[in-house]
């Protein structure tokens, strides 16, 4: 219980979580994204508003000394807050879960306290399956799910001073120059405000220890760590390509290194629901073709990814390519879906928005040289062509253009630090 240490000194996020809305609050998102930080600005919030900060309650799960509890002790939780203040009616308690997950049995707890005593709740967790599925089963739909990811740019340049509101030449180039920067490092939020750059690496690679021992190793219950340590970096290398799990498990087995391909199939699923990774799906009109389908995975962030691989010299143009789809997965809409399509050409991103497809974007570092141009501008057609959409956006690194195509519709070419920007 952490009354006393708040008001918290901290940066804004773009979105705030919603307050007295009587709805079970869930944050879902990876490690050391900012979840704590956005349960701590509603209490900042509500302390300006006038509530006493006695009317906080906030546990860490995350607390080696609780970990070892199961779900029948939580209720000592409200027992102990009672016996502190026994005048506060607990119906005007703010309850602060974080990192619940790892608590089995979690959610009855909390579909108890929700039913009899606060409607005034947020819990946090870096597991989706816990705080999606499972929850919203548990919870018969009264959760409303504020999934959580590491910075955008836009937030990257609050972070660090930069305005994102100036079209002043010297304004612009330090938006050009942030924008390299976030490419390269990410967003996790302390690694942004951390300024040794080789402390920045040790944190990443911090992270990345606790996610593959802790969220999975330990979780999961898997003892294979170097094999599994293994397959996470080739998927990490693999990013913007169709990832056979087929031709890894291949690959693995060739080394000498044992383990089941229906293991690897499982563990891809696991890296997935820690938010490591994000699945991708080929598009097609056929449902079953879209499940058969190789995927691809991209990685949370960047600066993980680099700091678990170590930069590769081809690596600028997958990382735009990850920095776009992660912003396309920020700012979905509960009716989009995100496809690539691969035909005879390939584009990199079918959005469909319900039942329609509503952009067709491609993602190329620059497009100076005449085949990649050629490249880029083909896929799009062919996409176009299969899907009906004319919306088609080619992003590059820094550079703007219109292409106008035979049939009438136009390439908008679009710098991506305006694009993450939406100027």
């Amino acid at each position: 219980m952490r009354q006393a240490e708040f008001p918290t000194d901290l940066k804004k996020r773009e979105n705030q979580l919603p307050i007295n809305d009587g709805k079970i609050v869930t944050i879902p998102g990876v490690r050391r994204c900012g979840k704590s930080s956005r349960m701590e600005a509603v209490i900042n919030e509500l302390l300006s508003a006038g509530i006493e900060r006695e009317r906080f309650l906030w546990v860490s799960f995350d607390d080696e000394r609780l970990i070892r509890m199961n779900s029948d002790e939580l209720d000592l939780i409200i027992e102990a807050y009672r016996e502190m203040y026994p005048e506060i009616d607990l119906s005007s308690v703010y309850m602060f879960f974080d990192e619940i997950q790892l608590i089995e049995n979690w959610e009855y707890f909390v579909m108890r306290i929700f039913k009899h005593y606060s409607k005034k709740i947020y819990i946090s967790g870096s597991n989706a399956t816990m705080l999606s599925s499972e929850l919203k089963s548990a919870l018969r739909g009264w959760p409303e799910e504020e999934e959580t990811m590491p910075l955008s740019f836009r937030e990257y340049c609050e972070f660090n001073g930069i305005r994102t509101d100036s079209w002043l030449e010297s304004d612009i180039a330090k938006l050009r120059n942030a924008f390299a920067v976030y490419n390269n490092e990410g967003g996790f939020p302390e690694v942004v405000l951390t300024q040794n750059p080789l402390h920045k690496v040790k944190i990443l690679q911090t992270y990345f220890d606790t996610m593959l021992l802790k969220d999975l190793a330990e979780h999961y219950k898997l003892s294979n760590i170097e094999v599994l340590r293994y397959y996470l970096k080739r998927i990490m290398a693999n990013i913007t390509k169709p990832t056979s799990i087929r031709a890894i498990y291949g690959d693995i087995k060739s080394r000498g290194l044992k383990v089941s391909k229906d293991d690897l199939y499982e563990w891809a699923n696991h890296a997935c629901d820690i938010f490591m990774f994000i699945r991708v799906p080929n598009y097609s009109k056929s449902l079953q073709k879209i499940e058969s389908s190789q995927p691809k995975y991209y990685c949370i962030d960047n600066g993980l990814r680099d700091a678990v691989l170590l930069p590769q010299s081809d690596d600028d143009g997958k990382k735009l390519e990850n920095t776009v789809f992660l912003q396309l997965y920020r700012k979905r809409t509960p009716v989009d879906r995100i496809y690539y399509y691969q035909g005879n050409g390939e584009c990199d991103f079918v959005v469909q928005r319900g039942v329609e497809i509503d952009r067709l974007i491609q993602v190329t570092w620059n497009m100076e040289d005449a085949d990649t141009r050629r490249r880029e501008i083909n896929g799009l057609v062919e996409a176009s062509e299969v899907t009906g959409c004319r919306n088609l956006f080619i992003i590059t690194a820094d550079y703007n253009d219109e292409i106008k195509l035979d049939n009438g519709s136009v390439i908008h070419v679009v710098a991506a630090w305006r694009w993450l920007l939406g100027i």
